[in-house]
């Protein structure tokens, strides 16, 4: 192992064992779920169907331009010239998701990557509390205010990645983060409820001796904390590691090359909840129908999900459309589509 794997393995070590303090517990020693203790928590929501379908099990799974929305490392991993991708998810509370990438494969000297991430976060009404002497007239004790305006969020993306060996990869990704919740008055006058900042995601993978086994590391929405009025939130800091291996190279050899069966588990130490497992099963059949199935532990809303992708080359062009269906339990189901092209 030389010097720039086990460097990059401190590296993100070291910022993990930040998002690991984060971590409060309670007068007895245990772990508090943190829940609702983080802000800008749209950085969180997966925008790539292959990766949600697959139960977010995907760090050591991504390649290519979809990678910088999980580990930015996979995007070393790039066969073409240049990669295209756009996708769309219907979320919760009628909120929508864009977003796309372009990579750009520099061969010897790795490859860099533009992304984008938009949110619409629909209608909003706004509200005010009313006086007490005024709440006898009216029972719910606030009236509304109208449309509120300057509502949403976006994400601006720069990743670099790069092949240290041909068993092991590199990445990193800058991001130009904002979020705008409207206008409140106070008494000082007419405040903008806007922040913005750079945000940080770092990644490494390496593939072991051992058949299609390699495992990855990665950590998510490194930043600043910010500041609302009087209360310091921090960012959705996650840490993730997992693993993933084609399991009908090791059972079966013979039906591998275009047929595959990828397991992919994941574990997850997030600083606004306690820990997750993820798991994700892919069979592909002749390198261009993809079926997919996961699931997530430990969360409050989400538990399996699904999907497929279709590969298609013709010439020098590839296309790729994928879908997949969250179950969100309480809440309306998601789906996302997305398309990546490749030449």
């Amino acid at each position: 192992m030389n010097r720039w794997i086990l460097s990059s393995i401190i590296l993100v070590a070291l910022i993990a064992g930040q998002a690991a303090r984060a971590q409060t517990v309670d007068s007895q020693g245990v772990n508090m779920k943190k829940t609702g203790q983080s802000t800008m928590n749209f950085l969180q929501v997966g925008v790539v169907p292959d990766a949600t379908a697959l139960g977010d099990a995907y760090t050591a799974l991504g390649q290519g331009i979809r990678s910088v929305f999980f580990n930015p490392a996979g995007l070393a991993e790039m066969t073409n010239r240049f990669e295209f991708f756009f996708s769309n998810t219907e979320w919760i509370a009628d909120i929508r998701y864009l977003a796309d990438g372009i990579a750009w494969n520099l061969n010897n000297y790795g490859a860099i990557g533009l992304s984008m991430v938009h949110v619409d976060y629909g209608d909003i009404i706004g509200t005010r509390l009313i006086a007490a002497d005024e709440i006898a007239l009216d029972e719910i004790g606030y009236v509304e205010t109208g449309m509120v305006e300057n509502v949403g969020a976006y994400a601006l993306g720069l990743t670099y990645a790069r092949s240290i060996s041909t068993l092991f990869k590199f990445g990193l990704s800058m991001r130009y983060v904002s979020q705008q919740l409207g206008q409140n008055t106070l008494a000082s006058g007419l405040k903008n409820n806007e922040h913005q900042l750079l945000v940080y995601d770092l990644g490494v993978k390496y593939y072991t001796p051992i058949e299609s086994f390699r495992f990855a590391m990665s950590i998510r929405n490194f930043g600043d904390a910010v500041k609302y009025e009087e209360i310091t939130t921090q960012l959705p800091m996650t840490f993730a590691v997992g693993g993933v291996i084609d399991v009908l190279e090791v059972l079966s050899p013979a039906q591998g090359g275009e047929n595959s069966l990828i397991a992919s588990m994941e574990f997850t130490h997030p600083n606004n909840y306690t820990e997750r497992l993820h798991m994700g099963l892919e069979y592909t059949l002749g390198n261009m129908i993809s079926v997919r199935v996961g699931y997530v532990t430990n969360h409050d809303v989400k538990g399996w999900s699904g999907g497929f992708g279709i590969r298609r080359t013709i010439g020098g062009l590839s296309g790729d459309i994928s879908y997949s269906y969250s179950n969100m339990d309480i809440f309306d189901n998601v789906n996302r589509f997305a398309v990546t092209m490749a030449f």
